[in-house]
């Protein structure tokens, strides 16, 4: 496997010696990207970097591939962040070689800008990206992407400073988020409109407003830390790090706006569907299998992404813990984190079956949100037309059949639901 290697002035690396050199490993023999900056300021914190930083995102793909053909291993690509679990924790546990997936070592990308565009261009074959992301590159850009499953709920929270005011004080500061088109966006413009406040991307914000800029989610930690930021908005493990470094607090959970939203989804080029569907099948299946082991496990799955003399994840183990085992304690009650509490729901939930309402209410909420750069599109758009344009239920379907049928993962037989949002 060939590495892209993107060189700065000043190079450094995520903690636990990450670099991207090809002769470097993660996971227990899985090679990953080179993480390097221009204008490094330092290192802050077991999950940031230099804060101040460019929001731009870097990120390492294999370049050896080209156009839209098959070659060699399935490529995976991931963000060294919760969301890529059910990937990791399959690569982890053998289940893709159990299912004669031949995969090669897992690509790590930056942030959010790199992996993306690495689908986009076929560098990777399969990754996990944000929902709103996947729709963005299917409906508005063109590209033969499809959205095969969900590969987890939840999973996000606002966290702000420590001693910091609630969100209704917030105006006239400075909130990040990971990119415009995410669920986190989508969430954080429900909650400044309950406390009446403008988000804005330009400018600096009035005494009613919130400016929203795009920070690769390492860098948050570190510019909260620093007053650069009043909060972030974010996947998991960065809220949890917050916590456990003592820098900020959560103002609210995701889930508890949304119930089981979906934050990312596994999304394949179209060609590979054409080309190898048996292959997508048993690939899909291999993930909803590790889904059901993060459920029924919870301690074991966030230990799967943090042992080794070179884990999956960079941060520390107890962070990762919090996210899978902590959730409804009457500390987040108390606070507001939670105002939902008869929801059911955990910090993070895995399940791989993607619901036609909740991609229809996506496209209805993201049109009276705040994205850059603007797009017209949603706006005469079908809901119910962008689901059947990119999503491609039939892998999930049958994933979920094999290994037991929907009750197996919580999930309604007739594999429907209603969409609950509450701020």
């Amino acid at each position: 496997m060939t590495h892209q290697n993107h060189h700065s002035e000043s190079d450094a690396t995520f903690p636990h010696s990450y670099s991207c050199n090809s002769n470097h490993t993660v996971g227990g023999g899985h090679s990953h990207s080179i993480l390097s900056r221009r204008n490094l300021l330092g290192l802050a914190g077991a999950a940031g970097l230099a804060a101040g930083m460019s929001p731009l995102l870097v990120g390492c793909g294999n370049t050896t591939s080209t156009g839209n053909e098959r070659r060699g291993p399935l490529k995976i690509g991931y963000l060294p962040i919760t969301d890529a679990a059910p990937l990791l924790v399959a690569m982890r546990e053998g289940y893709y070689t159990d299912l004669n997936v031949d995969v090669a070592a897992p690509t790590l990308f930056r942030g959010w800008d790199a992996i993306t565009e690495a689908v986009r261009t076929n560098k990777v074959d399969i990754a996990h990206l944000l929902m709103p992301t996947a729709l963005q590159l299917r409906m508005i850009q063109k590209s033969p992407v499809k959205v095969i499953a969900w590969n987890h709920m939840n999973g996000s929270a606002l966290t702000v400073a420590t001693s910091g005011p609630p969100l209704e004080e917030l105006g006239g500061t400075t909130i990040a988020i990971p990119f415009w088109y995410s669920i986190h966006n989508i969430s954080l413009q429900i909650l400044l409109a309950k406390a009446g406040l403008e988000p804005v991307a330009d400018g600096d914000p009035g005494p009613k407003q919130v400016k929203l800029v795009v920070m690769a989610p390492p860098d948050m930690l570190a510019s909260l830390s620093s007053g650069a930021i009043a909060g972030y908005i974010v996947a998991e493990p960065f809220n949890a790090v917050a916590e456990v470094k003592g820098v900020g607090r959560i103002e609210r959970f995701t889930g508890d706006i949304w119930k089981d939203h979906a934050c990312c989804v596994l999304v394949v080029n179209e060609k590979l569907i054409e080309e190898s569907p048996d292959l997508v099948e048993r690939t899909i299946r291999a993930v909803a299998k590790a889904q059901l082991l993060c459920e029924a496990d919870r301690t074991k799955g966030a230990g799967l992404l943090t042992s080794g003399d070179r884990p999956f994840l960079p941060q520390p183990p107890k962070a990762i813990e919090r996210v899978f085992n902590l959730y409804d304690s009457p500390e987040y009650i108390e606070s507001g984190a939670i105002q939902h509490p008869d929801w059911g729901i955990d910090r993070v939930n895995f399940q791989p079956f993607p619901f036609q309402s909740f991609t229809e209410e996506l496209v209805v909420r993201l049109r009276g949100t705040l994205v850059q750069p603007a797009s017209k599109f949603l706006d005469d758009v079908d809901p119910a037309d962008v689901h059947r344009q990119l999503v491609d239920d039939q892998f999930a379907r049958k994933a979920i059949q094999s290994l037991g049928g929907p009750t197996k993962f919580g999930l309604p037989e007739n594999l429907t639901r209603t969409e609950l949002i509450s701020a």
